[in-house]
């Protein structure tokens, strides 16, 4: 397998975008590794803070090095972690890449944060033989935390709070990251019983020139696809979901629990079966197919 960082770099150059989805169990990590199987598409498994409490990150890796050693171009990503101390557990138990989410903090402070880590894996690299650095991604512009079904949107998303090129180039300049995940008019979570804010690929396209760095679009559940294409167009390189694939998850399987089995292979199997179409079907569209 070629290591994420060419990979996203590739997907870069050629206009297309690498899908992200969050897991917490193994039965979405099936699902994931599935439908990278049936498009023949590299796709990246991620872990936030929250699910490796419950998910703990050295067995998904011991999992998706057991779906690479089978032919899977899988790869495991430390979502959303908030503190060097986390980070480095991260890079250490040997994730492909780690989101430091610094997006609360003030600027400087999120900076500091993304230096350290940036330097923390070029030191695991450099004196203790990793074969691949792992890819360093920043955040930047507040999108929200929580990926669940929200009433209103989250305080403090807003149009007048979406990432500036001028910020975007001074957080890449100091901390030398791989990738930067920007505010888009994007959230995380999805909205109950309204339609998600656009999203504003102009924007993307204004911090992709002046960062020259891929951008990634977090918080991706519920928007329209064309929202999505355009901004993978105007340089988004990795796109995450993770509520999306949640619901789906959630109704399939009360689907299979008004009957009577009790096999747990049996009446999971429905619900892999539908978060694989599902992921399959983004996959496709974020790579253009």
């Amino acid at each position: 397998m070629h290591p994420l960082r060419e990979v996203i770099e590739e997907y870069k150059t050629g206009g297309k975008a690498l899908a992200h989805f969050n897991f917490s169990d193994s039965n979405q990590l099936k699902a994931i590794a599935l439908s990278s199987i049936e498009t023949g598409l590299p796709v990246v498994a991620g872990l936030s803070e929250g699910e490796r409490e419950y998910f703990p990150l050295r067995h998904a890796r011991l999992l998706v090095d057991a779906y690479r050693q089978s032919g899977v171009a899988l790869y495991l990503n430390a979502d959303h972690t908030y503190t060097l101390e986390a980070a480095k557990a991260a890079i250490d138990a040997g994730v492909d890449s780690i989101v430091v989410d610094g997006a609360k903090l003030s600027r400087a402070d999120n900076s500091k944060l993304t230096m350290q880590v940036v330097a923390y894996a070029h030191s695991r690299r450099r004196f203790f033989g990793h074969p691949h650095e792992a890819v360093v991604e920043g955040e930047l512009g507040y999108i929200g935390q929580s990926s669940a079904l929200h009433d209103k949107l989250p305080a403090g998303v807003s149009v007048e709070n979406l990432t500036t090129p001028d910020e975007a180039k001074q957080l890449v300049e100091e901390t030398h990251i791989h990738c930067l995940a920007p505010a888009v008019g994007n959230i995380h979570g999805m909205l109950k019983s309204a339609k998600e804010p656009r999203l504003h690929p102009e924007r993307v396209k204004e911090i992709a020139d002046a960062t020259g760095v891929p951008l990634v679009l977090h918080g991706a559940s519920g928007n329209s696809d064309e929202d999505i294409v355009a901004c993978i167009k105007a340089g988004v390189a990795l796109v995450h979901i993770n509520t999306e694939l949640r619901v789906i998850y959630r109704n399939s399987l009360r689907e299979s629990l008004k009957g009577e089995e009790t096999t747990p292979y049996k009446f999971l199997a429905p619900s892999v079966g539908a978060m694989q179409a599902y992921l399959a079907q983004k996959m496709r569209l974020f790579a253009g197919l």
